[in-house]
């Protein structure tokens, strides 16, 4: 065990607390149910030889489908699409190799809500939540959601929105941040599967765990303090069937194709604003004889928290800068760095694990916007609610994706399957 890991996260815990709006409305029952449940999970996966087989299982399978994904790619594109190590590979390219799988994870997440199997398995993870935790059923049943999909979890309790409580909103808005959607997970696994063939396993652990963390902040950050509408009631998914299984692959095929457009338009204006802004802080900091890069600056802020995560001193400044650059550039850029890192040796495995875990998660000011203004739009009445928390939701998200990775770094072990 990894003591440091710990100390980590009852440093996050704290942290949390501080700057709580209501340090004495604290919900002990919902902190020790996720501790434990948290620490549940890990130790089956990470210490129990049955689920570190299960984790081989998860890990082969969704690479096996990730693979599948690309035959399209690889159709339309030809050698574009052959990723780095295989024959006639022309070298990584995002837009061609890991992009396109958007698509097709789109369409198979809408087959299976087609089928009503997602429904089960998003209304099974909502029981847990709501029976354990002692929360209300919308926010169980968003929380929940947010494990397999993204934006579109909001849809499955549209009609509650507009009577949920302040904390009830600001617990869907942090649990939609500190989750990332199925779809997503695939540009990820392309990006790292070459350099670290584990990491399928690791996304959807990650993707499992920063669900409960997320509650777990945010009820520390906006308690609540009043009476949710759906408290200990199971709530349903509300999910509008298409007609035919051919419609249901039709709209999910074009969700993913806009969804990867708006992936590619917020990198190339966000890196290229980014890189301006690096340029004048440069410039400045220059001139005053010292010169700073923003990469630095996102360094030193995220250092003491990565520290407490468990990773050896020598990589600590490097995953706190990527972690740093996460919050402006988006997960998809940082997990491309984490790559290049890994594959030229700048950071060992260990270190490389903890941070796939802290960076599964839409913690930036992109997502923050997307997930805001959805809610908005939905219910516009709400927006000075909706203005009031949403930085904070950022926070609690981020907080809670560092504790998914202070979990993992609790559990390393140099013979573990998932980390060696």
């Amino acid at each position: 065990m990894n003591w440091s890991s710990l100390l980590g996260m009852f440093i996050l815990l704290f942290f949390a607390w501080l700057i709580s709006e209501n340090k004495r409305n604290q919900n002990f029952r919902l902190i020790i149910g996720v501790i434990i449940l948290e620490f549940l999970i890990g130790y089956f996966l990470f210490r129990l030889n049955w689920g570190i087989s299960l984790f081989e299982s998860i890990n082969h399978i969704v690479i096996k489908l990730a693979d599948i994904a690309n035959e399209g790619s690889r159709f339309l594109f030809g050698p574009l699409s052959i990723s780095p190590g295989q024959k006639g590979s022309l070298g990584f390219i995002l837009f061609f190799q890991a992009l396109p799988t958007i698509v097709f994870f789109s369409a198979l997440i809408s087959i299976l809500y087609y089928y009503k199997i997602m429904n089960i398995l998003i209304e099974t993870f909502a029981f847990i939540f709501n029976k354990l935790f002692r929360i209300s059923g919308a926010e169980s049943l968003v929380a929940a959601s947010n494990i397999f999909v993204g934006i579109e979890s909001i849809l499955t309790v549209r009609p509650l929105i507009s009577q949920m409580t302040r904390s009830e909103l600001h617990t869907i808005l942090t649990a939609g941040l500190a989750t990332v959607a199925s779809n997503v997970m695939a540009v990820y696994i392309f990006t790292l599967q070459n350099v670290f063939p584990q990491i399928a396993g690791h996304l959807v652990t990650a993707s499992i765990l920063s669900a409960p963390a997320a509650i777990m902040f945010s009820k520390i950050i906006v308690p609540e303090t009043n009476q949710p509408l759906t408290l200990g009631i199971h709530v349903k998914v509300e999910y509008q069937k298409e007609n035919s299984l051919i419609e249901a692959i039709i709209n999910g095929s074009n969700s993913g194709l806009k969804l990867i457009f708006g992936i590619v338009a917020l990198l190339l204006s966000v890196i290229g604003l980014v890189a301006l802004l690096d340029q004048i802080l440069i410039a400045i900091t220059s001139y005053f004889g010292n010169e700073v890069s923003l990469k630095v600056l996102l360094g030193y802020l995220f250092y003491p928290f990565v520290w407490g995560l468990g990773i050896p001193e020598k990589d600590i400044f490097n995953v706190a800068t990527i972690i740093g650059e996460r919050m402006i550039l988006t997960e998809v850029y940082s997990y491309q760095r984490l790559a290049e890192l890994l594959q030229n040796q700048q950071i060992d495995l260990k270190s490389a694990v903890i941070a796939s875990y802290v960076l599964c998660g839409f913690t930036h000011f992109a997502s923050l916007a997307i997930f805001t203004g959805g809610i908005q739009a939905l219910v516009p009445e709400r927006t000075r609610t909706l203005a009031s928390i949403s930085l904070k939701a950022l926070i609690a998200a981020t907080l809670a994706d560092l504790y998914t990775g202070a979990i993992a770094g609790f559990f390393y072990s140099g013979t573990s399957y998932l980390i060696k």
